[in-house]
C-alpha cells in the first residue's frame, strides 16, 4: 500500500477519476469516496441489463450506456449541491474539453485524479472483473493515455481544468476523498473537513 493520499473537495468541485479501463478506478472509489456519490457508467449499464433481454449483447446498447452516463454527469453538475465525482477514462482530448466546458457552464472547478496503471495492469484488471474491452479500442486508450500521462507528469493541467493529480495504482487503496464543509463557530466561518455521510 502506498502513502495515504487525501483529496479535499469543495462543494462546487467536479472531480474526474480518470485512467485506463481496468486501472482500478471503480475498486478505488468503493472505499475512497465513502459517502460521496459517484457517477459510473457501470451503474447505467446495470440498469439497462435489468430491463433488456439477456440475449442482447452489450455492444448493441453500448452507445445508450455512454449517452446515459454523460446525461447523468450534466444533470448532477447542474443540480447537485455538493461535489460531483465522475468515473471516466478521459483519455480523449475531446472528452476533457467537454468536461471543461461543463465546468464553465455550471460554475464548477473541474479537477482530475489520474489513476496511473500500465497497460498490463489494466488488462489484468479487466480480466478480474470478467469484462475485456475490444482490443482495438483498448489500444487507442493506451496510446492516448501515454500522451495524457506524460503531460500530467510534466505538470501540465488540461486546458480549462482547475487541477490534475497523478496517483499510482499502488496508492489506490490508501486514497480518500473528503468534502470540506463550512461551519460557523463563534461567529466566524471555518472550513470543516468531513465525509458527507460519516459511518
Amino acid at each position: 500500500m502506498g502513502e495515504p493520499t487525501t483529496i479535499e473537495l469543495d462543494g462546487r468541485d467536479l472531480l474526474v477519476v480518470a485512467g485506463l479501463p481496468g486501472a482500478g478506478k471503480t475498486t478505488m472509489l468503493r472505499h475512497a469516496a465513502d459517502g460521496i456519490p459517484v457517477l459510473d457508467s457501470d451503474q447505467v449499464r446495470a440498469r439497462m441489463r435489468e430491463v433488456l433481454p439477456g440475449a442482447v449483447a452489450y455492444r448493441w446498447y453500448r452507445p445508450l450506456v455512454h449517452a446515459g452516463h454523460r446525461a447523468r454527469i450534466v444533470g448532477r453538475a447542474v443540480a447537485a449541491e455538493g461535489p460531483v465525482v465522475v468515473h471516466e477514462p478521459a483519455t480523449r482530448a475531446s472528452t476533457r474539453a467537454l468536461l471543461a466546458a461543463l465546468g464553465r457552464l455550471t460554475g464548477r472547478r473541474v479537477r482530475m485524479l489520474w489513476l496511473d496503471a500500465t497497460a498490463d495492469e489494466a488488462l489484468a484488471g479487466q480480466r478480474s472483473r470478467g469484462r475485456l474491452i475490444r482490443e482495438r479500442s483498448f489500444a487507442r486508450h493506451v496510446r492516448r493515455a501515454a500522451r495524457t500521462r506524460a503531460a500530467l507528469l510534466s505538470g501540465t493541467v488540461p486546458r480549462g481544468w482547475h487541477s490534475a493529480r497523478v496517483v499510482p495504482r499502488s496508492a489506490a487503496a490508501a486514497t480518500r476523498l473528503v468534502e470540506r464543509k463550512p461551519c460557523v463557530h463563534s461567529g466566524r466561518t471555518k472550513s470543516l473537513r468531513t465525509r458527507r455521510n460519516p459511518a
